[in-house]
């Protein structure tokens, strides 16, 4: 199948591509460390109103800087806390103590606390 032919295809499926030309870099971050796509070409595929974003370049590995991870992870811990106590009106050590045992799931612990009362 010809290139012109596939994009006609794909447009009658209802899939539609672009090319996003104003990237300057793409990181992927995880716990332990970053994926560094500079330059990269990223193309979002839309898909019965899914959006997939297809990324090419060469990534560079790097460390996570310890003040990343955690400034971000006090921050979840704190929106966990009071989205805990807004839907359970619970105190914020209830709540803390909910977050701990459920290992820090905030439906869960919502679940807990309002299963307990």
């Amino acid at each position: 199948m010809n290139p012109k032919q596939m994009k006609a295809a794909m447009r009658r499926m209802g899939i539609t591509q672009e090319e996003m030309s104003d990237v300057e870099e793409v990181v992927i971050r995880t716990k332990q460390k970053e994926l560094v796509i500079k330059d990269a070409m990223v193309t979002a595929v839309t898909m019965q109103g899914q959006v997939t974003y297809q990324i090419m370049g060469t990534p560079e590995e790097r460390e996570r800087r310890e003040g990343d991870a955690a400034a971000g992870t006090e921050a979840a811990v704190e929106e966990d806390v009071k989205l805990v106590m807004t839907q359970t009106d619970c105190s914020e050590e209830e709540a803390r103590r909910a977050l701990k045992e459920c290992d820090g799931a905030p439906a869960e612990a919502i679940l807990k606390i309002m299963t307990s009362r």
